[in-house]
């Protein structure tokens, strides 16, 4: 190595400079402005802080109120997906049957619909005047205005997250790690406990996580099935409505921050892919 490659390499801009005019100075360019956008609300938000009380707006009864019940909703929502939606990515996975594209399908379609128009669709299962609605109301288990209706809400637009990522960690094991348990004797849950799961966790723990944060952050569906009792998402829009931006600030901070933890476990679980 050379007297200047040391040099350039030593200081990283000979790598950067070589990567630039190795033809990925377009994309890079392309890539920062889109990451600019993504960060400039972010220095604005946090202009805003200064000039608000953080803690008399946390202070206030009807926003703690609303944090508890996202805090108490939103992992229930992710348990119930994570229980139900782990064997099914595994299914679809591994298995091979007629109408496995209108399943996959089913499992996407909360994805794509705004989530406002899903609110509307459950109402039409679990409204107070459905068959269903009613029935559990009339066992003192309401299905709409109540923490139940908000774990629906939530884990209508939130579980097809845990599905696809957990699908693409089974997709990623070999199935001839699995086919080899199977000839030492173990059963077929015995290979998804022992194999399949592990070697998927990653997927799965970031799937666990993506549908926490989805969650916690929804707010058409809620509105629709239930806006009381309000979560942080709905508390923030009665907020905006009746005191203004600046009013939010504290609640959305707090919202922010939980935010910040579940990315940040993302990173601690699944990790960030080096190149060799």
């Amino acid at each position: 190595m050379t007297e200047a490659e040391t040099d350039t390499d030593s200081n990283g801009f000979g790598v950067g400079l070589e990567r630039l005019t190795g033809g990925i100075a377009v994309p890079v360019l392309l890539g920062g402005v889109l990451v600019t956008y993504f960060v400039v609300p972010f220095a604005f938000f946090f202009g805003q802080i200064g000039s608000v009380g953080i803690f008399d707006g946390l202070a206030d009864s009807a926003t703690q109120d609303a944090i508890s019940t996202s805090l108490l909703t939103a992992p229930v929502s992710t348990v119930i997906a994570t229980v139900f939606g782990v064997p099914l990515a595994y299914v679809l996975s591994r298995a091979s049957f007629r109408g496995k594209r209108l399943v996959e399908a089913a499992v996407l379609l909360p994805l794509v619909l705004p989530p406002i128009v899903g609110g509307v669709m459950l109402l039409t299962v679990v409204g107070r005047y459905s068959p269903i609605g009613s029935a559990a109301a009339s066992l003192g288990i309401p299905l709409t205005d109540s923490h139940a209706g908000v774990i629906l809400a939530q884990t209508f637009v939130a579980a097809p997250f845990l599905v696809v990522t957990a699908r693409a960690g089974f997709d990623g094991v070999d199935e001839r790690l699995e086919e080899a348990a199977r000839t030492m004797g173990y059963t077929r849950l015995e290979t998804i406990r022992l194999v399949s799961l592990p070697l998927a966790r990653n997927a799965i723990a970031a799937g666990v996580v993506l549908t926490f944060v989805r969650a916690i952050g929804e707010f058409g569906a809620t509105t629709m099935v239930a806006y009381n009792p309000r979560t942080m998402p709905t508390r923030i829009e009665v907020l905006r409505i009746s005191r203004g931006l600046e009013s939010i600030v504290p609640i959305a901070l707090a919202l922010l921050g939980m935010t910040i933890v579940v990315v940040v476990a993302v990173q601690l679980l699944i990790g960030t892919p080096r190149r060799h």
